[in-house]
């Protein structure tokens, strides 16, 4: 009987990004809100895996978050992509945020997507294989199950499924 897998990976689409950065910025010229201010936005670094927002205060700099995460929803992109976690920082009249990318699963985060397939499905055979875990079944239906399973999970980091085969 053939087995059939999928990939389980933690990444995001940079062509969408890029899509969202522009929206974004274009949004940011045209409001009122903005004008005469030092809110910015510019790439994180030259490999684009983060955004540096620049603002006059913590307010502008949650509206800019709003306009971007608005632009990932309209893009079909999942807004847990964005690292919040370091705290913005204040210098010089202006507040900096340094947003990076969630990107690639870690041995921890792959080890939770695992014990939530064993816990729900004991015959599928998991594998973690670098940043991706595979997931192999005899049956597609199993798969298909584990997929709507991990969506339903409330998880802190993005996924999507590759490969499947």
């Amino acid at each position: 009987m053939a087995d059939y897998s999928f990939d389980i990976v933690s990444e995001y689409d940079k062509a969408e990004m890029n899509n969202v950065f522009d929206q974004t910025r274009r949004e940011m010229a045209n409001r009122y809100d903005f004008k005469n201010t030092s809110a910015a936005i510019e790439w994180l670094d030259g490999d684009k895996t983060g955004l540096k927002i620049t603002g006059d205060g913590q307010y502008q700099l949650d509206a800019i978050i709003d306009i971007v995460r608005k632009k990932l929803a309209t893009r079909g992109q999942n807004q847990k992509v964005l690292d919040l976690s370091k705290e913005p920082l204040t210098a010089n009249m202006k507040t900096t945020w340094h947003v990076s990318f969630v990107s690639g699963l870690d041995s921890v985060k792959a080890k939770k997507i695992t014990t939530i397939i064993r816990d729900s499905h004991p015959k599928l055979k998991t594998q973690i294989q670098g940043d991706a875990v595979r997931v192999v079944s005899q049956k597609k239906d199993e798969l298909q199950a584990v997929m709507q399973l991990l969506q339903s999970q409330e998880l802190d980091f993005p996924i999507h499924f590759t490969n499947y085969r």
